[in-house]
């Protein structure tokens, strides 16, 4: 079960980070920038600096988390650069996130599912369009609108990631109203969520159905932790969003499991601030970020 599968890692790494691979073309040195005048180039170029960031990575991360919208901005060519980001990560053994957050019901449900989890049939083959061990998805359209995604996860044990409580500032305009029978809307939707993980459940006691949780709201993600016992978070919001290990602490239990940490901007673009070369700064941030969260989580064991 992928769940499992990415607990092990972080436990063998000792590291619950998972870096985003936000990647704007802004976000690249200028000498990667320099010549470029065509969608083309600039996926050319995004992927050139991701697969340098996965090469110099991979040894000491889990996971990674490739957002689409920076891939989308550019065109059909941005978009094949985010497949093959995809399927590099996947080549170099990290458990890949794609950050989608999918949201529709019945027949579009299920093509958006077999577009990241799955395969689609064209005659007799099957090809896989952005293959990912996870995909995050909104889940406020109710059930039918998840439905299709736990079937592709329990068929090709794959996982997904809804949106419970995000890490955006006004997201409480929503998620923390407070519904008639006295609990709030994130936390009636992470109850949601443990309902639509229970036929996924591996040997850690976590499913394949997770949870975004964001770190820039504690308070809310200590509640979260404390009534899902099986959901497994994916941790947005360290870092450039204001996000750090003392506030995101709660999300892990005692034996430092129960989430993956993004860190995006921090780490794209952590060369800004510290000079050398983008993809030895990214390693400099990756190891302090590690470093930071140990020293919080503690031990992280089965």
């Amino acid at each position: 079960m992928i769940t499992d599968r990415l607990i092990e890692k972080i436990i063998d790494l000792q590291n619950p980070t998972c870096v985003g691979l936000d990647t704007s073309f802004a976000y690249l040195p200028e000498e990667m920038q320099a010549g470029v005048n065509s969608f083309e180039k600039v996926a050319e170029r995004i992927y050139d600096f991701n697969e340098k960031l996965i090469n110099t990575l991979c040894d000491i991360i889990p996971s990674v988390k490739v957002q689409i919208a920076y891939y989308e901005a550019y065109g059909a060519a941005g978009l094949k650069a985010y497949e093959e980001t995809l399927k590099y990560a996947a080549k170099k053994d990290l458990v890949v996130i794609a950050d989608a957050k999918r949201n529709d019901i019945g027949s579009t449900a299920a093509c958006y599912a077999k577009a990241f989890l799955g395969e689609t049939e064209v005659n007799t083959n099957t090809f896989q369009a952005f293959p990912s061990d996870y995909v995050t998805v909104n889940g406020y359209l109710g059930t039918d609108g998840i439905a299709p995604f736990v079937e592709e996860c329990e068929k090709n044990e794959k996982g997904i990631f809804v949106l419970v409580k995000t890490s955006n500032p006004s997201s409480g305009e929503l998620q923390n109203l407070v519904l008639e029978n006295g609990v709030p809307v994130y936390e009636y939707m992470g109850g949601l969520v443990e309902k639509w993980g229970e036929s996924t459940i591996g040997k850690y006691g976590y499913s394949a159905v997770g949870a975004v949780v964001g770190a820039t709201h504690p308070t809310e993600a200590k509640r979260l932790r404390e009534v899902l016992p099986h959901i497994f978070f994916l941790i947005p919001g360290y870092g450039a969003q204001g996000g750090n290990a003392q506030m995101l602490k709660s999300c892990f239990g005692a034996n430092g499991l129960g989430g993956v940490v993004n860190n995006s901007r921090g780490i794209l673009c952590a060369y800004k601030k510290r000079g050398g070369t983008f993809y030895e700064a990214a390693r400099a941030a990756t190891v302090e970020m590690q470093r930071d969260l140990s020293e919080v989580i503690g031990k992280m064991y089965k």
